[in-house]
């Protein structure tokens, strides 16, 4: 017999693989693991999806309604359809294999994108960083970081907020209710 670590148990193909919906399984688990470990929540409670990102813990401990949790989702897929077209890098990718893939270097669109679809999200981009400014311009005399900034942070670049100030929170809240208002939600 060959040296080395030992076989997971488990179902395995002819060749030798194992099967798909176990290592599905396995990843979930461990993942379910961690989420359990450090957000201290029930197992029930570590398949909410949205633990899986730091809008939404805010979402999940109630910091954040319903309503503002979609308007930064949608924001969120707004801004990275943005940086595609515009052939810009995102601000945290997760691997470098999930970079080349995600930002077209092995293929990630099969086509471009047609003239009219680029021109609608840089118009709606637009609209969101305009109603962002007006909420920095607004809130610019209270205490705490700038809506913008906050944004940013917790929608695109996922830096977690779970120990942000009460203010951070609240300029936070406010940029989130002015892109309710924006879309529509």
């Amino acid at each position: 017999m060959a040296a080395g670590r030992k076989r997971k148990p488990g179902k395995r193909y002819p060749c030798g693989k194992r099967v798909r919906n176990e290592l599905e399984r396995d990843v979930m688990s461990t993942a379910i693991e961690a989420r359990k470990r450090l957000f201290g929540v029930t197992s029930k409670q570590a398949r909410d999806e949205r633990l899986g990102t730091a809008l939404g813990r805010l979402a999940f401990r109630e910091l954040i309604s319903e309503k503002q949790y979609q308007a930064g989702v949608a924001f969120g897929e707004l801004y990275h359809a943005h940086q595609i077209l515009m052939g810009l890098p995102s601000p945290s990718p997760r691997s470098v294999a999930g970079l080349l893939i995600n930002e077209g270097i092995f293929g990630g669109s099969p086509s471009e994108p047609v003239l009219e679809v680029i021109e609608r999200v840089k118009r709606r981009f637009a609209d969101a960083t305009s109603v962002l400014d007006a909420c920095d311009r607004e809130q610019r005399m209270s205490a705490g970081k700038r809506p913008t900034l906050l944004i940013y942070r917790v929608i695109c670049a996922d830096h977690d907020a779970m120990h942000w100030s009460e203010e951070d929170i609240g300029n936070l809240r406010v940029a989130l209710n002015a892109l309710v208002r924006l879309f529509c939600l």
